[in-house]
């Protein structure tokens, strides 16, 4: 039966590997079952109630996208969008987190329509086959950037910015953390090198044990103010759910009467924007990294791969949770082997059961997930030998996007300077003709957009 529903054959793996990457993938993405109510919480929302809307947002989406798409991509309320949805529509502008919300809910049925008609399958393709290739370079860097801050490898500096940080310097919390983070890293490239299947997950639970082991022989020390927490689970499971009914169907009681209707166009707008192209470059780059783009650089189930994420942005709504959007971290189930839709089952099935078990899940620390994220990183940043340096035309714009990503820390922002250096590049140096007028259009939105 899994045979004929994810055709395993056809793609090349099997029940075991879709399995390992189902897992990993999870347990990559798990951070959000804690990140995701320390922020929206600040809207005014309960916490508790969040961390079940996020999980099964979580499931909704990915199961819809194993079920309609048959891709191993795995979707969950996206950072980013969360800290606009609490600290700029519900802080700088003061709106309820109900109307927020609808916002969103709207922002999904819109996504549901544009995916009906083609739209957001017509920006993909319309894409440069050597932007795209950008794109997955940037999305590698982006990623291993989360994961060197996760780790506290990479920390905040007043005269750099970021800069290394200092091991000796509060050793029981920062410096433990990010060697416990390096010592992970190098477990999973050792194991990986050996061919090791489950190399990521292996690398996850080692860090975490050791950590473990750090804090019952007083190396690692609890300091909740500083965010480093127990590594210990306090609880195994909780059947408690009715904290939901905070959130649940909210989005249906905001009172429309106290928003300014040009305010309420405009967060929708920035919602759907981001969400957009955040989920077209993670689509991007993580289906490139798996070879699952054809020769002219197209995605082949790409409509109903974009219909499973719009759905799950209007069910995570409802549920109550800020945009639920396809997650880069699937790139860490790819590198392990997964390739269908039975991949995304196990990770949405995961998400489910973490409902019962989100203590456990919220006890594994960031510097543990974190040397899966910066390996994962290096094998997207392999994509860089397919960028042509010898048609700079194509080149320098691609070089552009994946800079841009890192460096300021979306994903979006890294397409926007990529499309719009393109066209301009290609029109000044008399290259118009290969310039679709979709790429053209996007130029001009995304210039409009900063403006």
């Amino acid at each position: 039966m899994l045979e004929k529903m994810f055709k395993l054959k056809e793609n090349n793996t099997d029940v075991k590997t879709e399995v390992i990457g189902g897992l990993t993938t999870f347990m990559t993405m798990a951070y959000i079952l804690a990140v995701n109510p320390s922020i929206l919480s600040a809207s005014g929302m309960d916490a508790n109630a969040i961390v079940m809307a996020t999980a099964l947002a979580a499931f909704i989406g990915t199961l819809c996208m194993a079920l309609l798409a048959n891709y191993p991509f795995a979707l969950a309320p996206g950072l980013g969008l969360n800290a606009y949805f609490a600290y700029t529509v519900c802080g700088t502008m003061g709106y309820d987190w109900k109307i927020a919300l609808m916002a969103v809910f709207a922002e999904g049925i819109i996504f549901i329509v544009l995916s009906l008609t083609n739209v957001r399958e017509a920006i993909f393709n319309a894409i440069p086959m050597q932007l795209k290739k950008g794109v997955s370079v940037g999305i590698g860097l982006f990623v291993a950037f989360i994961g060197l801050q996760n780790g506290h490898i990479v920390v905040n500096s007043d005269s750099t910015l970021v800069t290394v940080v200092n091991f000796t310097e509060n050793f029981h919390t920062v410096g433990i953390a990010a060697l416990l983070c390096v010592i992970g890293l190098i477990i999973i490239a050792v194991l990986h090198i050996k061919n090791v299947k489950g190399s990521f997950l292996i690398g996850i639970f080692a860090t975490w044990i050791l950590g473990i082991i750090c804090q019952l022989t007083g190396i690692y020390t609890v300091d909740v103010d500083a965010g480093f927490y127990s590594l210990i689970p306090t609880q195994w499971v909780s059947f408690d759910f009715s904290s939901l009914g905070e959130t649940f169907g909210q989005c249906f009681q905001a009172d429309m009467g106290r928003v300014n209707a040009l305010d309420f166009v405009v967060i929708i707008f920035a919602f759907l924007f981001v969400d957009m192209f955040d989920t077209i470059g993670t689509l991007i780059g993580v289906a490139n990294k798996a070879d699952m783009l054809d020769e002219n650089g197209k995605l082949e189930r790409i409509k109903p791969a974009l219909l499973a994420d719009a759905i799950a942005t209007s069910a995570g709504a409802i549920l109550g949770t800020s945009t639920t959007t396809t997650f880069v971290e699937s790139s860490s189930g790819v590198a392990e082997g997964g390739r269908t839709g039975l991949s995304s089952i196990v990770t949405g099935l995961l998400f489910l059961v973490a409902i019962f078990l989100s203590p456990v899940f919220i006890a594994i620390p960031g510097f543990a997930i974190a040397p899966a994220l910066v390996f994962v990183g290096f094998l997207m940043v392999s994509a860089v030998t397919e960028i042509d340096f010898n048609d700079l035309t194509e080149a320098i714009p691609a070089y552009i996007c994946l800079l841009c990503m890192p460096l300021m820390y979306s994903i979006s922002d890294g397409i926007a300077f990529g499309v719009v250096s393109y066209v301009v590049i290609n029109v000044f140096c008399g290259k118009a003709k290969k310039i679709t007028p979709l790429m053209y259009v996007l130029a001009v939105l995304f210039i409009l957009k900063y403006i």
